[in-house]
């Protein structure tokens, strides 16, 4: 009898296979019995093209198995909203001006190069001095832009699948999660109760005026909202009624139950074009505050698969990656990317709502939960309590969550004067100037900082409101015709 490990992949169970007293046929019989093994494995007269390619990673405390090209293959093998991985790269070179001791630009300017050498020729753009290339994901769709947009790319087939008929979700008032999350659930006939933090404004703009649009909004005390999941599952209760069933994502769903493009296409031929019965009993769906939920690092994982493209960044460059982070799990995702592809990347993540422990302690339950997703394979095992796989750092001038500075949105104006590039003061400026700074001390190394814009920029109208003396300053230093 053949002893196989615990944890062991298909080529290496092949190459046994090949070694045994066993007949052609019964080997055939043993691996049909494993249909995601024999899918990943061709039999053959040579044992020496069995190359085993299990390996081992280890990044910090953090150590991950898994089982090379298949094993990601499979991760990537669904139903995705995204019908194109495309997204647009612009590099971004920054002049060598001063800066404050208070951590603020002065005399620095900023050129975009929209066609920049990228692939083999990557190091070339250095030439031009202080640079760092930022990934255009607010480009992706008028209103579900940046990391919104890619953590749902998973995250709505699997509702689909599921035959979610509501969908309840949180943020504050002018949160672009939960406008994505109403945006993509009205374009699939969904409904989606959107809890927000504090009181109504008394005027609706921004993404609160998409919210209201296009989701059904309840307004909730703050006091109420400081128990989030309690919150959720209240109101969760109340849509699904006595009849209905609610459905959370972290401890309900395992991958298998995760559809790939055949199952998602078989539901739809049963079922018409709507992957939702009209006549079935309400299942109601919680996404968690930003899209924290592990089936939501699929989408990130996905997007580093195509960074990693020969044409893009490709797998040799040493990349540092610069993410604004709410609530951590953009930075969360990209990090699990670039380790399970064995990348050279260092992803950053710069700190905006918590503190440095309560960002590891979600990035430990993320890594957990998609542990979890991933036990029903088999070839992927790790540590996820001692995980240190994000570098998480202040932002440049750290100050409460939310707030704006003086002079901030002076800058947020300049960035889109010379790079035709909108970014907001709350959170894409906070990893431009991390990725500025970052790219000035680093001109002679080896590492390209990257940015990745998570869009948002619709939050401004909402801070047009809350900080009109700022923005009254726009309106003064305007140059006015002779």
């Amino acid at each position: 009898m053949v002893k196989c490990p615990v944890f062991y992949s298909a080529t290496n169970l092949c190459s046994m296979l090949q070694h045994c007293s066993l007949t052609s046929m019964a080997t055939k019989m043993l691996l049909s019995a494993m249909p995601q093994i024999s899918k990943n494995c061709h039999l053959s007269s040579n044992p020496r093209q069995h190359k085993p390619r299990a390996f081992s990673i280890r990044m910090g405390n953090f150590t991950g198995r898994q089982y090379g090209e298949s094993v990601f293959s499979h991760i990537l093998d669904r139903k995705w909203v995204l019908s194109s991985l495309h997204t647009k790269v612009h590099e971004i070179v920054v002049s060598h001006g001063m800066e404050s001791s208070e951590g603020t630009h002065n005399l620095v300017s900023f050129t975009s190069n929209l066609c920049p050498s990228l692939g083999e020729e990557l190091r070339e753009g250095r030439r031009w001095g202080s640079s760092f290339y930022v990934v255009r994901d607010d480009l992706l769709h008028p209103l579900i832009s940046g990391n919104k947009a890619r953590k749902l790319d998973a995250l709505l087939p699997l509702m689909e699948a599921h035959l979610v008929t509501d969908v309840v979700t949180c943020g504050g008032c002018q949160s672009a999660h939960a406008a994505a999350v109403a945006v993509a659930c009205a374009e699939r006939g969904v409904k989606s109760h959107l809890l927000l933090r504090g009181e109504q404004p008394k005027i609706l703009t921004g993404y609160n005026l998409i919210s209201e649009m296009y989701g059904n909004v309840v307004y909730v005390p703050r006091s109420v909202y400081a128990n989030r999941d309690a919150m959720l599952a209240k109101h969760a209760n109340l849509v699904a009624g006595h009849n209905g069933s609610i459905m959370w994502f972290h401890d309900k769903v395992s991958m298998a139950s995760i559809p790939n493009r055949d199952c998602v296409s078989q539901q739809r031929n049963c079922k018409g074009d709507s992957s939702v019965s009209a006549t079935s009993i309400g299942k109601v769906a919680v996404v968690k505050e930003g899209g924290g939920d592990a089936v939501a690092l699929l989408g990130l994982i996905r997007l580093i698969d195509y960074l990693a493209q020969p044409s893009v960044f490709g797998r040799k460059q040493s990349l540092q990656i610069v993410v604004d982070s709410g609530t951590g799990t953009t930075a969360v995702g990209l990090a699990l990317g670039a380790l399970l592809l064995r990348l050279p990347w260092k992803v950053t993540g710069v700190m905006l709502a918590d503190t440095v422990e309560e960002y590891k302690k979600h990035e430990a339950r993320l890594l957990s939960d998609f542990k979890k997703l991933m036990m029903g394979d088999h070839e992927f095992d790790f540590d996820e309590n001692s995980a240190n796989l994000v570098q998480w750092v202040d932002r440049c001038l750290p100050r409460k969550f939310g707030n704006v500075l003086k002079g901030e949105v002076e800058l947020c104006r300049q960035i889109a004067q010379q790079t035709g590039i909108l970014v907001d003061p709350v959170y894409t400026l906070a990893s431009w100037e991390y990725a500025t700074r970052t790219c000035q001390k680093s001109t002679c190394s080896n590492v390209n900082v990257v940015m990745l814009h998570t869009g948002g920029t619709l939050g401004l109208f909402g801070l047009a409101q809350r900080y009109k003396s700022y923005f009254h300053v726009l309106k003064e230093s305007t140059v006015k015709p002779d």
